[in-house]
């Protein structure tokens, strides 16, 4: 029986970010991209969400490379977490690399791989696998997709992308490459869903140029700041060619602004005008009509740049009421409400803000509706998966290419753990594997899950009561207590008559007990919990998480 070539992914379907996928046949496996997301509203105190690994842990030795589409933190921000399991070459264009070295040097794990540089056209060989970068268009400069010759025919990945005629950089969008792929026939298409339900197409980041051009014309007199991704080179790009028109110092804020735009100067991706950038410190030698500070916090975030800001709580900067506030870039979905409060706040501080609804301050990086009907009719695939999208994102790809010409047999919506296999009676999906995500607290990796997750919010929702007595150790007797302690329930000055219902309602339930002569500690404080979780439900229709604590004297 001949083996089979699986298509795996861990992480970036049915969700928006945390982009994985492995591809596996006999005894090597590769990876596309490692990358993580950001906790939702009730993932209490967590700092970033990553793949689950588990399925790659009996695996190890057969991971022959992870191979990067670009450096956006939804692709490459869980390299840091995986290397420090796993072992394994990276692949990526020279951008990509400089940021996964400023985020490995950071976590310090850059002595455990071996970064390689590649061009696009570059291939890769290993035994199975044949690893192709085909240049594409996307926020960032270096973005590939990758086209991956395998036992069963050629499978293309499109990374994040989008068909952008009139690049920043100049660096055209490869569609002479698909086509001639598509001419030699390929097994299996992976594509970017993102924008799959906007028609039309994506509009040009040079667009933006002409807006900021403009802004910057009809508001000389202002100071100017402009919150964006740390990654959108190209968009950090046009500030500074607007900065330059104007007579403007550039100014950055927000510790992945200031080390992202330091990577790219140094590679040569962003090009600054000598003596045009001022420290922060330094910016009050300038006058604020010559003045652009260019920050993080676009998605609303509670510790960026802008959000300090807003609250009057950045270090260096204070907003004024003659500031004019450019939001470019569009909330990623849940961000809304966080990006709202942001913009209220800054407008109650009497500054102005723009932003995309108002001005056309951001373009998508993302392909729409004909962008990914192009791609589809220059690769002609045999068979598709949409990738990089919630559910709705990957049903409207799949009805996409099924108006293309494609059967619903030819078309798969893969989930998280549950991908195809290939081999030479055709293609189906594979048994589930171990997937979902794995928690990132503080230097905790995976050590908090659903069950203290659950605490959390109970905490966060109804407080904690703590129930202590003391037990003669010989008797079994009840010494001291029960008392009662509040904390996130109620204010104790304010209910004092519940919390002597409360002790009084305890006290007859452990009579109880000692009557019938129980001395178990676990029967004990199951008691405490039981009595007291119905009397308070009982008086407040609250459930507050209760932790009896014994002490035997």
């Amino acid at each position: 029986m001949s083996n089979k070539l699986k298509v795996i992914p861990l992480g970036g379907l049915h969700e928006i970010g945390k982009n994985m996928t492995l591809l596996e046949y006999d005894d090597e496996i590769i990876i596309i991209d490692c990358g993580l997301t950001f906790p939702d509203d009730e993932m209490l105190g967590i700092d970033v969400v990553i793949p689950d690994f588990t399925y790659l842990k009996k695996k190890a030795s057969k991971i022959k490379g992870v191979f990067l589409t670009h450096g956006h933190e939804d692709h490459i921000g869980a390299l840091p977490y995986f290397l420090k399991q796993f072992e394994a070459p990276i692949y990526g264009l020279r951008l990509t690399l400089g940021l996964v070295e400023l985020k490995l040097q950071e976590h310090q794990v850059m002595d455990r791989t071996e970064l390689n540089v590649v061009k696009p056209g570059d291939v890769i060989h290993l035994k199975n696998f044949d690893v192709e970068f085909i240049r594409v268009s996307h926020s960032i400069p270096d973005a590939a997709a990758l086209h991956i010759k395998t036992p069963y025919g050629s499978i293309v990945h499109t990374g994040d992308f989008k068909i952008d005629y009139t690049p920043i950089d100049g660096c055209l969008i490869d569609l002479n490459r698909f086509a001639e792929l598509g001419r030699d026939g390929v097994t299996l298409l992976l594509a970017d869903s993102t924008n799959v339900d906007r028609k039309g197409f994506t509009m040009s980041e040079s667009t933006v140029g002409t807006t900021f051009d403009n802004i910057f014309r009809n508001h000389q007199d202002k100071r100017i700041f402009v919150a964006s991704f740390a990654s959108n080179v190209h968009r950090i790009q046009q500030i500074v060619h607007s900065c330059h028109l104007f007579n403007r110092k550039i100014a950055f804020s927000g510790r992945s602004m200031v080390n992202v735009t330091k990577v790219a100067m140094e590679l040569g991706y962003l090009k600054v005008p000598e003596n045009m950038i001022v420290d922060l410190f330094d910016i009050d030698k300038y006058p604020d009509n010559e003045l652009v500070i260019v920050t993080t916090g676009s998605q609303g975030e509670p510790m960026a740049a802008l959000s300090r800001m807003s609250k009057g709580e950045h270090r260096q900067l204070s907003l004024q009421p003659n500031d004019l506030v450019i939001i470019s870039a569009t909330p990623i979905p849940g961000n809304e409400k966080s990006v709202k409060k942001v913009i209220d706040k800054i407008l109650q501080l009497g500054a102005n803000v723009i932003y995309e609804s108002l001005a056309d301050v951001h373009v998508s990086g993302h392909a729409k509706e004909e962008e990914l009907k192009l791609i589809h009719t220059l690769i002609k695939p045999k068979y598709f998966a949409p990738v990089h999208g919630e559910y709705t994102h990957l049903t409207h790809h799949g009805l996409l290419a099924e108006s293309l010409g494609k059967s619903k047999s030819e078309v798969f919506i893969m989930e998280n753990g549950k991908g195809l296999e290939i081999d030479d009676e055709g293609i189906r999906f594979t048994k589930k594997v171990p997937s979902g995500r794995t928690l990132i607290d503080g230097l905790g990796i995976g050590d908090v899950g659903n069950i203290v997750l659950r605490d959390r919010r109970i905490l966060s929702q109804d407080g904690l009561m703590v129930v202590v007595l003391a037990i003669e150790r010989e008797s079994g007797k009840i010494v001291s207590g029960p008392e009662i302690i509040s904390r996130g329930f109620v204010y104790v000055r304010e209910a004092e008559d519940l919390f002597v219902d409360a002790r009084n309602t305890l006290c007859h339930a452990l009579s109880e007990l000692e009557k019938d002569n129980v001395t178990e500690w676990a029967t004990i404080k199951n008691t405490i919990r039981d009595t007291l979780k119905t009397f308070l439900y009982q008086e407040t229709r609250r459930n507050p998480m209760i932790l009896p604590i014994i002490m035997d004297v």
